[in-house]
């Protein structure tokens, strides 16, 4: 077991219903690739600006800096909140989770 599989999370695991939820906003969305990316998805981090509706996190190591090239923007359309993915040459690297207060709570007992 590498150190990156000892200091993450599956995020099936620890969030069965919102992994459910991300891979079928991605098939609605046509993005079948991503979708198939989730099962595997670990949670590496969480973000840590502070603000109280913020429950986003990594699935790969945080850049220093922006992204860079090969990076795009995946907006999804949740019932509640808002989620949008950050993907790096087709790799989902960030799941943003927004105003979802459960997701939040649970997060940080997770990842203090």
């Amino acid at each position: 077991m590498s150190d990156h599989d000892r200091k993450s999370t599956v995020l099936s695991d620890a969030f069965p219903l919102l992994s459910q939820e991300l891979q079928q906003l991605l098939r609605d969305a046509g993005e079948t690739d991503l979708a198939s990316q989730v099962p595997g998805l670990r949670i590496v981090d969480r973000c840590r600006c502070g603000d109280d509706f913020c429950a986003s996190f990594y699935t790969l190591p945080k850049p220093n800096g922006a992204y860079g090239p090969g990076h795009r923007n995946v907006a999804l359309t949740p019932a509640k909140g808002m989620l949008i993915l950050d993907v790096v040459d087709d790799v989902i690297a960030q799941v943003e989770v927004l105003y979802r207060n459960d997701i939040r709570q649970k997060l940080l007992a997770v990842l203090p």
